[in-house]
């Protein structure tokens, strides 16, 4: 019978800082109070990510106390410009700096700190899967790198300069002992052929671990 998700990995995520930002503070970086399944979904796919698979979260467990630290750093206020660049790249030179001197801005960012998490997570197949490609040769490709330590590029908890350590979780692992609402959570990203929108969930600690809902279920907003 042919199986139609992987087997289910347990991940042990663990980090100095994190910071999962809530996308409804404009202006300063305010972390939601755990990872979010899209992060997470991110970790993994720096360590295994091919066309052929689709990575789905299914639980988070909370092996840390929440705790918070603020930090105030220099930020720059503009990005650069992709009609900048194509202009440069058709006539040959242009000016692609920004110069950091006059968008500089200091911002102030609650982050989370001593942060570790354990993460339920299944793969399955996509329409553009190669007859070579498996269930199990992923399953097996994934388990050797977890194993190794190996990644595509550095996994990161929320912002690139908060890296991430990832290991198999062992059956040592217990979730904190604490339950409360979360509020609306950032489930995924919808990535459509016109235009790309969030998708929230009503997000519920409890004991320690958060459900990870799918994202055509019936709670899910966007």
């Amino acid at each position: 019978m042919t199986r139609a998700q992987s087997e289910t990995f347990q991940v042990k995520i663990t980090g100095d800082y994190a910071c999962f930002t809530r996308p409804e503070m404009k202006v300063e970086r305010v972390s939601y109070d755990v990872m979010t399944p899209s992060a997470a979904r991110g970790v993994l796919e720096a360590v295994l990510w091919k066309p052929a698979i689709q990575w789905r979260i299914h639980r988070i467990d909370v092996l840390s106390p929440i705790r918070w630290t603020s930090v105030r750093r220099n930020e720059v206020s503009s990005i650069a410009s992709t009609s900048t660049a194509k202009s440069a790249m058709k006539k040959g030179s242009g000016n692609l700096g920004i110069y950091i001197e006059d968008a500089r801005q200091q911002r102030a960012g609650l982050f989370l700190k001593d942060v570790a998490y354990v993460v339920h997570a299944s793969f399955s197949m996509t329409e553009k899967a190669g007859e070579g490609d498996t269930l199990v040769k992923f399953e097996q490709m994934f388990r050797r790198r977890i194993e190794k330590g190996q990644c595509f590029h550095r996994p990161y908890l929320g912002c690139r300069e908060f890296p991430a350590e990832f290991s198999f979780a062992s059956d040592e692992e217990v979730p904190i002992e604490e339950t409360r609402s979360l509020g609306w959570m950032l489930l995924d990203i919808h990535f459509g052929k016109k235009e790309n929108h969030p998708m929230f969930f009503p997000a519920e600690m409890v004991g320690g671990t958060i459900m990870v809902p799918d994202i055509h279920a019936e709670e899910v907003r966007s």
